[in-house]
């Protein structure tokens, strides 16, 4: 086969680790924060007591959602290189052994038993333990898991989420600030699922029906527990 030209498409996994931590910590920093001041808001609290609710909000819920991330991802990151020093030592140990292992994932996937030994034996040639993360293992650059950024991406995202209904507090007028955050809220979310649909390459109405359908349950239901209890937090 002559290669004529390059030929290079857009993807989006590369996108995946972050996108997924900046859509999750946005969405909940909206969501959390503006469901927490609605709920205080129904139960006929003061102006201060809302902001203050919506700031202690923010506050807990960016560092929360850092620690969250980091402890999580760095899990995962430390079952990654557990895995990666297992294979390095199989392939120093038993190297005949992983490169009939590597030759008969490729005959799983098609390929001839004398092309599949061929691909494997150059692979293991250029890089045997990368070619038995990808391969074998299922790891690779573009999936690996790297804790600090997406603790980092969260927590951003948690706090610009966050900030938006305690922006809109601030500024409306007191006897219709559970509306007006509420509003404002809705409408961050369905921007942030356009955005995120966009970023990730997918439909974006989907993605903001979903999104605002729970926003709006969960808005609606903090804001029937502050009415029934009456209790400001």
């Amino acid at each position: 086969m002559t290669i004529i030209s390059a030929h290079e498409e857009l993807h989006y996994i590369h996108r995946a680790g972050w996108l997924r931590a900046a859509v999750l910590g946005a969405n909940d920093g909206i969501l959390s924060t503006s469901s927490l001041m609605i709920g205080i808001a129904a139960a006929a609290a003061s102006a201060q007591d809302i902001l203050l609710a919506g700031i202690a909000a923010l506050v807990a819920g960016a560092l929360s959602m850092a620690a969250g991330e980091y402890v999580s991802v760095s899990s995962q990151s430390d079952t990654e290189k557990a895995d990666l020093e297992t294979e390095r030592k199989a392939l120093l140990d038993n190297p005949d052994g992983e490169l009939d292992e590597l030759a008969r994932i490729y005959i799983a996937r098609g390929l001839t038993e004398d092309l599949a030994c061929q691909v494997a034996d150059k692979l293991m040639e250029h890089g045997a333990l990368e070619a038995h993360a990808r391969d074998e293992l299922g790891i690779s650059d573009l999936s690996k898991a790297r804790p600090l950024q997406a603790a980092g991406s969260s927590a951003l995202s948690f706090t610009i989420g966050a900030a938006l209904p305690i922006l809109v507090a601030v500024a409306a007028p007191h006897e219709h600030v559970a509306a007006a955050i509420a509003a404002a809220s809705l409408l961050g979310l369905a921007l942030l699922g356009v955005l995120s649909a966009r970023a990730g390459g997918a439909p974006p109405l989907k993605a903001v029906a979903r999104i605002v359908f729970w926003g709006a349950a969960a808005m609606a239901l903090t804001a029937l527990v502050g009415r029934l209890f009456g209790v400001a937090v």
